[in-house]
């Protein structure tokens, strides 16, 4: 793409009305509506300071915020990366996904992502759905391990992104939180969207918050912590980071929520607290997905086996709990 760096462009009358990625397409050389939507996701665009939607609908005089980093583009090379696979078809895989992977490139991830595996595994792969993205009908953060389903041809790709949209599929996690939660099941019914100062995170007072439910059980109790069964009924963005920080219980080792005041609070003069404090990610961990196959129409169901550091701390608590 011939536009870098940093520049701003006001939306004039004959634009008024239309998506902000089709207005993004147009003004941009060599920018295709969905490399527009990325940048936009990306935080990469702003209009009148904030971070919009894809299908925002500009106005006249809206002034629009574009910084393109200058960066080495995007590898979508095939690379012998390690995949835990969990299951496999001609029409989608399942894998484990473990922490510390990032699942497509991006800023800052050029190589060695699960897509890039995934190109190297699957032969046709980049020409299916998004050419960013292929394959790709949801994700987990980086630091996020855990079952996630990949479509492996167009027909998949699009009755997989379509039981998401549908809120269909149905995703549960395991989350091991600070603190000792008292009831044994709740809801957390809070809009979530992008924080109003920190442009990393997303917060429950966004003011351009989306719907999000997250549901969860009380697994086991720690002392100073507690392990939680959690369901979501939206897939927002750190959803149920955001939603567990919100309830005064953030995901334990999770930097950008957490904090090492909730450690020293909670496990001072402890061992644990040390273990804690060495995490270098949240412990939350996408342990079974279901989803309808998109051919058979039988009900598939997956479950992730629990990573190492997050049965190690496991045992370490039950060990401090006794």
């Amino acid at each position: 793409m011939g536009n870098k760096g940093a520049f701003t462009i006001l939306v004039e009358k004959h634009d008024s009305g239309k998506r902000l990625d089709i207005v993004i397409a147009s003004r941009l050389s060599d920018c295709s509506r969905s490399l527009a939507a990325t940048l936009i996701r990306e935080g990469k665009i702003l209009v009148q300071g904030t971070s919009p939607k894809p299908g925002y609908r500009v106005k006249t005089g809206d002034e629009i915020y574009v910084h393109i980093p200058h960066s080495e583009p995007l590898s979508f090379k095939p690379e012998p990366v390690q995949i835990n696979i969990l299951y496999e078809d001609e029409c989608f895989i399942v894998v484990n996904k473990q922490p510390g992977l990032v699942v497509h490139p991006g800023a800052g991830h050029y190589t060695g992502t699960l897509v890039n595996g995934l190109l190297y595994h699957c032969k046709g792969l980049e020409e299916v759905g998004d050419k960013l993205r292929p394959g790709i009908v949801h994700r987990l953060d980086k630091d996020t391990s855990g079952a996630l389903v990949v479509a492996k041809n167009d027909v998949a790709y699009h009755n997989l992104s379509q039981q998401f949209k549908s809120r269909k599929i149905k995703k549960e996690y395991l989350a091991l939180v600070y603190g000792e939660v008292e009831s044994e099941s709740g809801t957390v019914s809070l809009p979530v969207g992008r924080h109003p100062v920190h442009r990393k995170k997303m917060s429950t007072v966004s003011r351009k918050g989306r719907v999000a439910e997250t549901s969860w059980q009380t697994e086991e109790r720690f002392h100073g912590a507690t392990l939680l069964k959690v369901n979501l009924k939206t897939g927002r963005t750190h959803q149920i980071r955001v939603h567990c920080a919100a309830i005064n219980h953030p995901v334990i080792g999770d930097s950008l929520y957490g904090g090492r005041k909730t450690i020293a609070r909670l496990f001072k003069g402890q061992d644990v607290s040390n273990c804690i404090k060495t995490l270098p990610r949240q412990m939350l961990h996408a342990w079974r997905l279901q989803f309808t196959h998109p051919v058979t129409e039988k009900i598939m169901s997956f479950e992730a086996s629990i990573p190492r550091d997050m049965t190690e701390l496991i045992d370490v608590l039950r060990e401090k709990s006794q």
